[in-house]
């Protein structure tokens, strides 16, 4: 943008009231965080017009949105968290999971959740225990799954059935859970055998992708944080990569016959 407008990095800074011209660079390389202000700084010098500074300034706040680590989403505590994605699950209209690790938490029982959210305050090393709490909530979103005007599809690597993370019993109770909820009418449950011809679809990372009244919304899971994506050609990106997993996917009685394989095991184990 300074280029364009024929605005040497010395001129900038004398025009922006700095002393040195160092700083000008220091921003456009991404080594200084960048505020709004700073948008609307670039923007006066270089005389952009209003809605070019608007398009940007609405960028950038779609950028600062996009990330939240555990640490910030956390900060209220586990059920904090939770309870700040009720209202969104009430106006789902299609939402939509991709698993390569976990069972998804709106398919998981008590026992299972209690495991997750006290490994997750462990690893964050959150001081609040409020573990039975956040449980709790997360139980009353899986209400959602009885809305009659949404449906909710779930995706596996057939893996994620076999991964093991708490007790025997409690695998198997989560096991027979998710037998139990393929037959919801508004649940869609498919499984990507291990065996099965891939075609070169790779497995993705995992993501859930919400489609709301006004907006499509994806997230991604990290170990340090939550990306956040809502434009329109990065959420198209991950429609395309669901038809590629969805294509992959069996359903009901060869799904079922995959979900009893690792309920068997434990019963012989």
């Amino acid at each position: 943008m300074r280029q364009e407008a024929c605005v040497s990095g010395v001129r900038f800074a004398e025009l922006a009231g700095w002393r040195a011209s160092s700083q000008v660079s220091m921003v456009e390389r991404g080594q200084r965080t960048i505020t709004p202000d700073h948008v609307r700084l670039w923007c006066r010098i270089c005389r952009v017009p209003e809605h070019v500074t608007a398009e940007l300034l609405a960028e950038q706040r779609t950028v600062i949105d996009m990330w939240q680590t555990h640490q910030e989403s956390n900060r209220a505590g586990l059920r904090g968290r939770q309870e700040k994605l009720r209202d969104k699950y009430q106006t789902v209209r299609l939402h939509r999971v991709y698993q390569t690790k976990v069972i998804p938490g709106l398919l998981q029982t008590p026992a299972l959740m209690t495991h997750y959210l006290t490994t997750a305050r462990l690893e964050q090393h959150l001081d609040l225990d409020d573990v039975a709490e956040a449980v709790e909530s997360r139980l009353e979103r899986q209400q959602c799954l009885n809305r009659p005007d949404a449906r909710w599809l779930f995706l596996l690597e057939e893996d994620v059935l076999w991964y093991r993370p708490g007790p025997a019993e409690v695998h198997a109770e989560q096991l027979r859970h998710l037998l139990a909820s393929m037959r919801r009418p508004t649940v869609s449950f498919g499984v990507i055998p291990r065996a099965i011809d891939r075609r070169g679809v790779n497995p993705e990372e995992s993501f859930t992708m919400s489609e709301l009244p006004a907006s499509v919304v994806v997230t991604v899971e990290l170990v340090s944080g939550t990306l956040t994506l809502t434009q329109p050609y990065e959420t198209r990106m991950y429609a395309e990569a669901w038809e590629r997993l969805f294509g992959l996917a069996v359903h009901g009685d060869r799904a079922r016959a995959l979900v009893k394989a690792p309920l068997s095991a434990l019963a012989g184990a």
